[in-house]
């Protein structure tokens, strides 16, 4: 049985370690990147099945890395993996085209439901996502 094959992306160590951890098991990955233009080379060399991605990398943001890719790999499902719980954050990343979005300190739970839905094309966002909307924290950051 042929396993899906993912691309992590975080700039925490300790992040990807416990990620690939997590998810081993469960799917081929097949590389790790630190940063956004690491992310974007990597998904380009492994044309992965889906990409799992920090909002806030190093160089090129996530929300950026994933603009890109949909310019170049408009196929690609992306799920982020993000510490950012405010609707506006969700709302950028959907709207770039992301199936998932799961919080880091719920992704036991939440991020193999989030993979295995994007990979049939269904959206999941992790049900502790902020409900009420903040425009200033999206502004500020």
């Amino acid at each position: 049985m042929i396993r899906p094959r993912l691309l992590l992306a975080d700039d925490h160590p300790a992040v990807l370690k416990a990620t690939n951890s997590l998810l081993k098991d469960h799917f081929d990955i097949v590389g790790n990147a630190t940063d956004g233009a690491l992310l974007l080379s990597e998904a380009i060399r492994l044309h992965p099945d889906l990409i799992v991605a920090d909002i806030t990398l190093p160089i090129v943001s996530g929300i950026e890395a994933v603009r890109r890719l949909q310019g170049t790999m408009p196929a690609a499902k992306i799920v982020f993996l993000t510490v950012h719980s405010e609707p506006q954050f969700v709302e950028a990343c959907m709207a770039e085209g992301a199936l998932g979005y799961v919080l880091k300190s719920h992704m036991k739970a939440h991020l193999i439901p989030a993979i295995q839905a994007a990979l049939v094309g269904r959206s999941y966002i992790c049900p502790f996502v902020s409900k009420r909307s903040d425009q200033t924290a999206l502004s500020e950051q």
